[in-house]
């Protein structure tokens, strides 16, 4: 039995709670190493903190989708995680900014890394079954499409999201500026909306999306003799051992696409953490002093009001750049169904990471200059001219985030079985969240002793690691292409 095409209206539907998701997301990738540093982080230990995102996707991912693909019950398969997850990450968005309140059980440094472990715990709850439930709704021949407008609303979701603290500063009036050991009062009334969005946002879309009864669901995914799903006991060695077994025998596509995943997300990892710094040092003029928990406990931590100030705006511009990269993947998403469908999906990818890796390099063009009136439509702002400048780059990360959104799922959805379909994607999770846990461990520490803790010299080290990724993408095997034959070799 054909698996019916979904109208535009429905494959929305499907997808829209990614807009709150990405919400959530944004907001934590432009503010978490923001937040962590005014609790008292230091430059070089930031990345360690941030490894709880990737450990948390690396745990919950695979255990969420082979759950979900046992589960059916009258509120339906991968209904129930999405809302669950959603529910708990906006308890934790709530809560991460106000870590300075519970200083009496723990200190607000690590009250805040627990809040982020939890939040973005949930967020791959929610995260892994909408995935899954693209793949399970939308037929094959939709998929570019389906994949694609979730991209796009990803980028929406992120676009909003890092604009928040700079418009609640500088149109609402919020004070951007934090004191010692607490965080900016733009910051926390930022995570309370993205908390709300993020719940409005899931909530469409899980009454919104009917899934499919189980016997309707294995006759459009030709799927004869199901496995029985709630009824089977099965010990948990067993279920280990078969977690294994998929793993060895996962698609050679998936295997290569893992290789484009190492690099790609490894260069994002950097990105997200240490942006910040980056153009607060480079651009802003912020020694790096600052940025130290030994040095600001020598100096009693009384910041001067300059540095105070040159941290908040640099902090602000991080969320302006975020949202520019954001948007350009947004637009871009509109066209790339197209543009992969007439070029092939690899030369997409390849190419888009490749401009991914210029953008990162060009980091090092844009240093301390002028200070210029910037007319932003909504509200003016006096920032560095360089500051300007680095929307430039951000056009070629951009491309890429829309295509490392996309692509790869787009890849691999052709060459793993449907009812396996929730498992795989939650092992996939493995390639966004190992190197990123090697990021973690190790950039802080080549930020420390190579660079000089300068954290523009890291950004130039992520284009790197796209470049080599952009690179890898050739030797991917594409099931859907004509030529995977050849490039496979």
């Amino acid at each position: 039995m054909k698996q019916p095409k979904l109208s535009n209206w429905q494959v929305w539907n499907v997808s829209f709670g990614f807009l709150g998701v990405q919400f959530g997301f944004a907001l934590q990738n432009g503010n978490a190493s923001r937040i962590l540093s005014d609790l008292g982080a230091d430059l070089h230990s930031l990345s360690l903190f941030w490894l709880v995102a990737p450990l948390m996707g690396l745990i919950v991912q695979p255990l969420v989708g082979a759950a979900s693909d046992r589960t059916w019950n009258r509120f339906g398969r991968r209904n129930p995680f999405i809302l669950g997850g959603a529910l708990v990450a906006a308890f934790g968005m709530a809560l991460m900014p106000n870590a300075s309140l519970f200083v009496a059980i723990l200190a607000p440094m690590i009250m805040g890394a627990i809040m982020l472990a939890v939040m973005d715990a949930a967020f791959n709850v929610t995260m892994q079954p909408f995935r899954a439930l693209v793949s399970d709704m939308v037929p094959s021949e939709q998929r570019n499409l389906g994949y694609s407008i979730q991209s796009l609303l990803i980028n929406l979701g992120a676009v909003i999201g890092s604009l928040l603290p700079f418009l609640l500063t500088n149109v609402i009036g919020l004070d951007n500026a934090s004191k010692a050991g607490s965080v900016a009062p733009s910051v926390i009334w930022s995570f309370y909306i993205g908390a709300t969005v993020l719940l409005g946002s899931v909530l469409w879309t899980v009454f919104r999306t009917k899934e499919y009864e189980p016997k309707q669901y294995n006759a459009y995914k030709g799927i004869v003799d199901p496995t029985p799903t709630n009824t089977e006991k099965v010990t948990f060695a067993s279920r280990m051992g078969g977690f294994i077994d998929l793993v060895v025998a996962m698609p050679k596509t998936m295997r290569q696409l893992a290789v484009v995943q190492f690099f790609s997300w490894f260069a994002l990892f950097i990105m997200w953490v240490y942006t910040m710094p980056a153009i607060a040092q480079h651009i802003w003029g912020v020694d790096a002093k600052w940025f130290s928990s030994e040095f600001l406990a020598s100096v009693d931590h009384q910041v001067p009001a300059a540095i105070a100030a040159a941290k908040g705006q640099a902090g602000d511009w991080v969320g302006i750049i975020f949202a520019a990269y954001s948007l350009f993947a947004a637009v871009f998403s509109v066209f790339l169904t197209r543009i992969a469908n007439r070029f092939g999906r690899k030369l997409t990818y390849g190419v888009s990471l490749l401009l991914g890796g210029i953008g990162y390099l060009s980091f090092l063009l844009f240093s301390t200059s002028d200070v210029i009136p910037v007319n932003l439509l909504i509200t003016e702002v006096s920032i560095p001219r360089s500051a300007l400048l680095l929307l430039i780059p951000m056009v070629g990360v951009g491309i890429a985030w829309a295509a490392i959104l996309a692509m790869p799922y787009a890849i691999l959805s052709d060459s793993i079985p449907a009812q396996k379909m929730g498992v795989y994607m939650g092992i996939f999770n493995f390639t966004i969240a190992a190197p990123q846990i090697i990021s973690g461990l190790v950039a802080g520490q080549l930020l420390r002793f190579a660079f000089a803790n300068q954290a523009v010299y890291i950004i130039a080290l992520a284009g790197v690691f796209m470049l080599l990724g952009a690179l890898s993408v050739y030797f991917v095997r594409d099931e859907s292409s004509p030529l995977a034959s050849v490039s496979a070799q």
